[in-house]
């Protein structure tokens, strides 16, 4: 069974309108690189790699207990009437 998609692979430049060369890789190198722009999608990569410069929070954040607290607050939105 084939892959139906493969990649990704980086876009050197466009050829016309309807035409993309890109950089295979060795496993593809057989293959033309020259591919119809109807073939290609965008590649959205993970999280960590799009932000591998950004450092991940392995502890949970601090819960606080605050003295004196007002309880919960309610919002009442314009013309909505109190529900209590």
């Amino acid at each position: 069974m084939r892959d139906s998609v493969v990649g990704p692979f980086t876009i050197i430049k466009l050829i016309g309108k309807n035409a993309v060369e890109v950089k295979l890789t060795e496993e593809f190198s057989r293959k033309h690189p020259v591919v119809p722009v109807s073939v290609v999608k965008p590649y959205f990569g993970k999280e960590e790699e799009k932000f591998s410069s950004r450092k991940k929070n392995t502890t949970p954040p601090e819960i606080v207990e605050v003295e004196d607290s007002p309880g919960p607050v309610k919002k009442t939105y314009q013309g909505q009437e109190d529900q209590t």
